[in-house]
């Protein structure tokens, strides 16, 4: 499958010394383009407040129950510049900043596309001014610069299990490189939401939800858990793609079970929601 790459120029000069030290003053900017599937503002899990939020297209992982699968290719967004997200996003930054919200780099994954979600980071935060995200399964960890994530003022990492023969299951991937882009996370003392889906019958085994815990608890920069409930919203996108939705009988869990899971990581000392 071709891969279609992010592209760049060369970065603009740093301002000089002695420039104000402002946001604003230290913006850098570079003339990159990527394939993005949509923006939208959201409220909720895309990180703290309402978020201007922009969906990169392409991402490594097939996860079962995607309910964005029509972001899986790249190819399927639409190429567009950084200068013109930076646009769209400024047209909502009052209202974001007065709602305690920021910029979020979604997906797909995002660091399919590092060089074009470093750019976006990088000008929604100095800008723009905004507090920013980064969201992402950690698979593709290697290719964040430590530069992009200085940028990022948070990270939602989703561990989607803890067994590692689950976790392929779910993913098509393998479950280390996210462990190590955890590790390292921690290393740089970067704030960190882990984000956990729980799948009856697929994720929901009281180990499994125990062992994310625990190494998310190890870490010492994971300042909140947010525990997803699973369920079909995306199942009518993967019917449009000619796709089997293969957890078309899986029930979603009941309150209880969503309660269970998140006294587990609260039991190992974490803030679950």
């Amino acid at each position: 499958m071709a891969v279609l790459l992010d592209s760049a120029a060369t970065r603009a000069p740093s301002v000089p010394s002695g420039a104000p030290a402002t946001p604003a003053g230290a913006v850098t900017r570079r003339a990159v383009s990527g394939s993005v599937h949509s923006w939208d503002l959201s409220s909720g899990l895309d990180g703290p407040g309402t978020r201007f939020v922009t969906f990169l297209s392409g991402c490594p992982l097939t996860c079962l129950y995607c309910h964005n699968p029509d972001t899986m290719r790249m190819r399927s967004g639409t190429r567009t510049s950084a200068d013109d997200m930076v646009a769209e996003a400024d047209k909502y930054t009052t209202f974001i900043r007065a709602a305690g919200g920021g910029a979020t780099i979604s997906g797909g994954e995002p660091l399919l596309q590092p060089v074009f979600a470093g750019e976006l980071l990088h000008r929604y935060k100095h800008e723009l001014g905004l507090h920013t995200a980064l969201d992402t399964s950690g698979f593709l960890g290697t290719r964040a610069t430590d530069a992009l994530l200085r940028d990022a003022d948070l990270v939602l990492l989703d561990i989607k299990s803890w067994d590692r023969a689950t976790y392929r299951e779910v993913t098509g991937r393998p479950l280390e490189p996210t462990l190590d882009f955890a590790r390292r996370l921690a290393a740089l003392g970067k704030e960190v939401h882990v984000r956990f889906v729980l799948v009856p019958g697929l994720t929901d085994d009281p180990a499994n939800i125990d062992g994310v815990a625990a190494f998310a608890a190890s870490l010492g920069n994971v300042s909140r858990v947010d525990v997803l409930p699973f369920h079909k919203l995306g199942e009518a996108k993967w019917r449009a793609l000619g796709k089997p939705f293969t957890l078309h009988d899986t029930p979603p869990p009941t309150p209880g079970q969503v309660a269970a899971a998140r006294e587990v990581f609260a039991s190992r000392g974490l803030h679950a929601v």
